[in-house]
């Protein structure tokens, strides 16, 4: 890879990595899948992140995304159903009920592997902040003569460091001891990451164009 290349790659790589590893709807949601129902459904989340990040990088990559963020309507649009998408899951996490047996978890629990996959991608999609990060990275990068495989490249690096940071989120936070030890206050925890949904959701519908 040349060093100009080598370089912008390098600079993406360290954003991303800052950006994915802060705490945030992608996080909260796929924490919340692990410690709810399964690791398997942790790790399907996650996967399902990296869909719906695959959609963001293709919608930059086409000029797609430089349209979203200068249409207010578009823009609003998809605040609104991202913001109205987190409340949904958030209010649903707020009627949680105490659980008394840790090894029933992932059976009582478990949603299917289509069902996690789903509520990642939406998670994923319907964030316009997404978009805007993409945007906002690509184009201090992309060049109209940049490679069109430089700038594969540099969307696939974003969306892998999100799957394997959420997948070893996944794998954490879902070890047996660590939910046995959480067992007792697990519902407290998925309210308490609900509220944090429906926070993440109202900044969201909040949010203005600008930022």
């Amino acid at each position: 890879m040349p060093m100009p290349l080598l370089s912008d790659w390098l600079t993406v790589f360290i954003v991303g990595l800052v950006v994915v590893v802060t705490p945030g709807a992608n996080f909260t949601m796929t924490m919340r899948n692990s410690l709810v129902h399964s690791r398997q459904a942790g790790l399907y989340t996650a996967f399902g992140v990296g869909i719906g990040s695959i959609i963001h990088v293709t919608y930059c990559l086409v000029g797609i995304g430089a349209i979203i963020s200068q249409s207010i309507l578009l823009f609003n649009a998809l605040k609104w159903l991202g913001a109205a998408y987190l409340i949904y899951i958030g209010i649903k996490s707020l009627r949680a009920k105490k659980l008394t047996n840790v090894e029933n978890l992932p059976i009582a629990r478990n949603i299917s592997n289509r069902s996690a996959i789903r509520v990642g991608f939406l998670t994923s999609l319907l964030n316009p902040k997404a978009t805007l990060l993409f945007l906002a990275v690509f184009t201090q990068l992309i060049q109209p003569n940049s490679p069109l495989t430089a700038q594969i490249i540099y969307g696939l690096t974003v969306i892998a460091l999100e799957v394997i940071w959420y997948s070893l989120v996944a794998l954490f936070i879902s070890q047996r001891n660590i939910k046995r030890l959480l067992t007792s206050f697990l519902h407290w925890i998925e309210r308490v990451m609900g509220a944090v949904l429906i926070l993440l959701g109202l900044r969201l519908a909040f949010a203005k164009e600008t930022e």
